[in-house]
């Protein structure tokens, strides 16, 4: 058990029966009133938002989290399949712990994979990844101007908004975090 002392940003505990990632700490002591922590939490599993306050000196629990970079090989029904690069052991993750991310994932694409005690807890993407358009609508010469879009579909699978001038074949560079179209990636 640790106290409210060791909370810093990037530690994960338990609270209120759900593993949660610190994202910010803040001590105050107000007045004449008991100190406290303000502290705001990244829950795993959704990856809501919460704040929460802490008494000082009450004791957190804190859990151990083993991260691995892994790669992602083939989708088997409602898992999707990884391969520990170092060890070569496959490990199926059902796809709801991915959640809206795992439109993106395209065959040997790397991800961070949370563990614990065994189990996968949460599975994060690089911030950007770059994905060829395989369908969408022709582009007109002279569509840059207006901030009109169109969806298209990626070689993942998934399908997004783009601009207007982009075309099938073009490599685009997505948000994986927002499932949002970032730019058009020069080759």
């Amino acid at each position: 058990m640790a106290s409210t002392s060791d909370l810093r940003p990037g530690l994960v505990i338990m609270h209120n029966g759900e593993l949660c990632t610190v994202l910010e700490s803040i001590h105050r002591t107000p007045g004449n009133l008991r100190a406290f922590y303000q502290v705001k939490l990244r829950k795993m599993r959704d990856g809501k938002l919460l704040e929460h306050r802490f008494r000082s000196g009450e004791e957190i629990e804190t859990i151990r989290v083993d991260r691995k970079e892994m790669q992602y090989l083939y989708r088997e029904g409602d898992n999707m399949v990884f391969m520990d690069t170092e060890t070569y052991d496959q490990v199926p993750i059902p796809v709801d712990i991915i959640g809206n991310a795992a439109g993106l994932l395209k065959e040997s694409g790397d991800a961070s994979i949370s563990f614990v005690e065994n189990d996968v807890v949460q599975v994060e993407l690089p911030p950007h990844v770059n994905l060829v358009v395989t369908e969408t609508e022709p582009g007109v010469r002279g569509d840059t101007a207006s901030s009109a879009t169109k969806p298209a579909i990626l070689e993942s699978g998934a399908t997004i908004l783009v601009p207007l001038f982009i075309n099938e074949g073009d490599q685009v560079r997505v948000d994986t975090r927002t499932n949002s179209y970032l730019d058009r990636v020069k080759n």
